[in-house]
């Protein structure tokens, strides 16, 4: 029974990537005001969820008398991971002069390398928020149960901004909630 309930409380969780729904009923114009908005919202949601709670966590792990440094080397490193990602990425994407066509290649793609990044690293989230939820329901249904709501209740903003950053760097919104939906399921695995 505690598996079904694990399987429940992940799907769940990953439905609330359809969040961008609420936005195909917002004007072309007016989702264009709001984009920078949950971009930056993304953005915001990325850096204190690092600088407000991660690193400090990591830190308090330590203890007294040990040395921080290998924490602050690995952020750098994650920092120049992503750089790195992104820029190889942002090679591979070809751009064709104006006046000019292109040849679409099957390795073309419409978004924008933040958008893949995006993708990849909210795959890797929702997984970790499934393994949670499972570890949670396994100590008590109960446990599960609130670990589900905290879960839930911190994507919906984060999913938003993911939304926000799949359309701007490109995807369709159609395509942008099925791509933010395929990326929210990695939480059942």
């Amino acid at each position: 029974m505690t598996l079904f309930y694990i399987i429940l409380a992940t799907l769940a969780v990953s439905l609330i990537s359809f969040v961008g729904v609420l936005t195909l009923a917002i004007s072309k114009k007016m989702l264009d005001k709001i984009l920078l908005i949950l971009v930056a919202l993304a953005g915001g949601g990325l850096m204190g969820g690092a600088f407000l709670h991660l690193i400090p966590e990591s830190l308090q792990a330590l203890g007294e008398g040990q040395d921080a440094t290998k924490i602050f080397v690995f952020v750098i490193l994650g920092f120049l991971l992503f750089l790195l990602i992104e820029q190889y990425l942002h090679w591979h994407h070809h751009h064709c002069a104006k006046g000019e066509t292109c040849e679409q290649d099957e390795h073309h793609h419409d978004a924008k390398p933040m958008s893949r990044l995006i993708l990849f690293g909210d795959g890797v989230h929702n997984l970790i928020d499934g393994l949670v939820i499972a570890a949670s329901f396994v100590v008590n249904p109960g446990v599960g149960l609130v670990t589900t709501m905290a879960v839930a209740l911190h994507e919906i903003p984060q999913e938003i901004g993911d939304f926000g950053v799949l359309v701007y760097g490109g995807y369709k919104k159609g395509k942008a909630l099925l791509f933010n939906f395929l990326s929210g399921l990695t939480a059942v695995l």
